[in-house]
């Protein structure tokens, strides 16, 4: 057996089927508390997680005392322990002081059934670099292992580590020993893909590894190479394939070539990963796309597109919503059990028809049965009269309504149905005979 094959044996009983969570960028930017993420986990573990969605992730620096929106403070200063490594800034994180880290807070996470994720940076602290802070289990400092013209162009914490030098492995490995100490189940590690750290990524991975703790590694932020599927199917359990995804159409639309384009590698162990579900309320306090404290901006017919598309291409899902201020009809969206066996049973998904703004997708659910996903691109609503046998799909078969959870009856050949404008059907296509 080859490394990368036992290692993507290793991925497949961390991330069997594509993770789903929250996380807490969408709407608090870099500046989460511990309160905030306590009463976002109490939602979650109370109404999501039946369906499934386990997984809470604090995002990006959660070690930066002053934080307050996603505009980041260049060159602050930052928590770091004895040994070059971030910790969570006590006055957000109050069970964190006097070296306890995140161990307090996971244990409570893990006390309501959920699992514990925290955002890191590729690299090692600037300022434990400028105070040659020595890295645990080697001789060598942080300023020794810094690749100081490595540097993340939208954030100053860091600088990259080379991987060639004696001492980089070893910070990682004391980086994962860290967070395996205080239960960390998911690894979100940002300014990985673009460009394209591939020794970084060996680094973090080999950690995980001798960790002995199971994590999922989750790398961002893309576009990413399609070019390096294969490297990061061996190395990541998922990974981002766009740059960040906002509610604007226009992502919405540029989503389906980048799904279509990564849909063949998707995978037990090994997911694409098309963003975060800006869903619900959003952006308290993240103001990336200019406008705060707002309900989504994309049309319920967008929303379900949103969803339609992500499961059936078996994107992880990552909700943004404020979840204390869930709102039933974002509720009814998360929570509707036929459309997410589509996310957990599909496989094979593909793009098998693009014309005249009509996109159709399938997915293999059982020896018998298949996802069929309809989308309308269109500014106009459509009446569609879909040749099932040019989808690939041949003879009698009924059709059920996952949306809507109806069936539908028996259909041969071709089959009609009104399609909104930006909007989605999905149906389960059994098979007759």
């Amino acid at each position: 057996m080859t490394d990368d094959q036992e290692a993507q044996d290793k991925n497949m009983t961390v991330a069997a089927i594509p993770p789903m969570g929250w996380n807490s960028w969408d709407t608090y930017g870099a500046s989460v508390t511990e309160a905030e993420i306590l009463a976002n986990a109490e939602v979650l573990a109370g109404e999501l997680l039946p369906f499934g969605w386990d997984t809470l992730v604090v995002d990006i620096q959660w070690y930066e005392p002053d934080a307050h929106s996603s505009a980041y403070r260049p060159f602050v200063p930052l928590t770091v322990d004895g040994h070059s490594r971030l910790v969570p800034a006590a006055n957000r994180f109050p069970s964190a002081a006097d070296g306890r880290g995140f161990a307090p807070l996971a244990e409570r996470i893990h006390a309501m059934g959920l699992k514990f994720g925290i955002h890191i940076m590729r690299g090692v602290p600037r300022q434990a670099v400028h105070a040659a802070t020595p890295i645990l289990g080697s001789d060598v400092t942080a300023r020794d292992i810094a690749q100081t013209n490595s540097i993340c162009p939208w954030n100053t914490d860091m600088y990259g580590v080379d991987a060639t030098r004696s001492g980089a492995q070893e910070y990682y490995d004391s980086l994962f020993a860290l967070y395996a100490s205080w239960g960390v189940d998911f690894v979100k590690a940002d300014d990985m893909l673009l460009p394209y750290h591939r020794g970084e990524i060996n680094l973090m991975r080999n950690a995980l590894d001798a960790c002995g703790r199971e994590m999922v590694l989750s790398l961002s932020c893309g576009p990413t190479p399609v070019a390096e599927a294969g490297h990061l199917s061996s190395r990541a359990h998922m990974w981002r394939t766009t740059a960040d995804f906002w509610d604007r159409w226009s992502d919405l639309r540029a989503a389906f070539d980048i799904c279509a384009a990564w849909a063949p590698y998707a995978g037990p162990g090994h997911w694409p990963d098309a963003d975060m579900l800006p869903l619900g309320r959003i952006a308290l306090r993240s103001g990336e796309t200019g406008v705060r404290d707002r309900y989504t901006r994309f049309t319920r017919p967008e929303q379900t597109t949103l969803m339609t598309l992500w499961c059936v291409a078996r994107s992880p899902l990552m909700l943004g919503t404020d979840l204390t201020r869930l709102d039933d009809e974002t509720r009814d969206l998360l929570t509707n059990p036929e459309v997410l066996a589509v996310l957990r049973d599909g496989d094979g998904a593909r793009e098998v028809y693009r014309e005249h703004d009509v996109i159709v997708w399938t997915s293999r659910l059982d020896e018998s049965s298949t996802a069929l996903a309809v989308f309308n691109v269109g500014k106009d609503d459509r009446d569609v009269q879909l040749d099932l046998r040019a989808v690939g799909i041949d003879g009698e078969v009924t059709l059920r309504d996952l949306w809507s959870r109806s069936d539908q009856g028996k259909a041969s050949g071709t089959t009609g149905m009104h399609v909104e404008a930006h909007g989605a059907r999905l149906f389960r296509v059994q098979h007759l005979g």
